[in-house]
């Protein structure tokens, strides 16, 4: 499906809604910013009020991933403030006026306070990130609070090109470029892959 597709079935299942929130979830390196970028593009040419909610924003300090000793992990679940971001979709699906969310700063590799708002007068909100559909707590409250749900599932084989290539383009020498998106992106790709609910759409094939 094109992001115009996405967008006629987003917009046919919001038109009763006060607020419908839409998760898209999948692994790292499988296309959900993109996605839901263009997504967004699309339905404000339509003129829909809508917004993005990145998972990146409840990323924890680096300085407490290095005392809990997980700041080589960083990206995996536990190495999120999941709770805070669990009652931050919570308070988006419920409605409650405006919410201030977090951001992620790639280049400070920090997260920013308050650098999106979800305004109380947004229809659709496309809420992106790894974990959104996981089986274990506290990332599992999630679903309910979801009115659609897509996951992107590409092959195990392209991640693994894209996640190598992103640490390239961040400077990395070709074998430490692999060996961070082996030791860790790919795990957590993996963690996704096997332990995420079924979305009510799928992209691609995982192999």
């Amino acid at each position: 499906m094109i992001p115009s597709q996405l967008a006629d079935a987003v917009e046919a299942r919001a038109k009763s809604a006060h607020r419908f929130v839409v998760g898209i979830a999948g692994p790292p390196g499988s296309g959900k910013t993109t996605l839901a970028d263009q997504l967004l593009r699309v339905l404000k040419s339509r003129g829909a009020k809508a917004s993005i909610v990145p998972m990146d924003g409840f990323h924890l300090d680096n300085a407490v991933l290095e005392m809990k000793s997980l700041l080589l992990r960083k990206g995996a679940p536990e190495t999120f403030d999941a709770q805070s971001f669990v009652e931050h979709v919570k308070r988006i699906a419920a409605g409650e006026g405006d919410v201030s969310i977090p951001g992620f700063d790639r280049a400070a590799d920090a997260t920013v306070p308050g650098m999106h708002i979800v305004s109380s007068n947004d229809h659709i909100v496309l809420v992106e990130g790894n974990y959104l559909l996981l089986d274990v707590e506290p990332w599992s409250q999630l679903a309910g609070h979801f009115d659609m749900t897509i996951f992107l599932a590409p092959p195990t084989a392209v991640l693994e090109d894209r996640l190598i290539q992103r640490w390239l383009d961040h400077g990395l020498e070709p074998d430490a470029a692999r060996e961070r998106a082996m030791g860790n992106d790919i795990p957590n790709a993996l963690t996704v892959m096997g332990h995420s609910v079924d979305a009510d759409i799928t992209l691609g094939n995982a192999s």
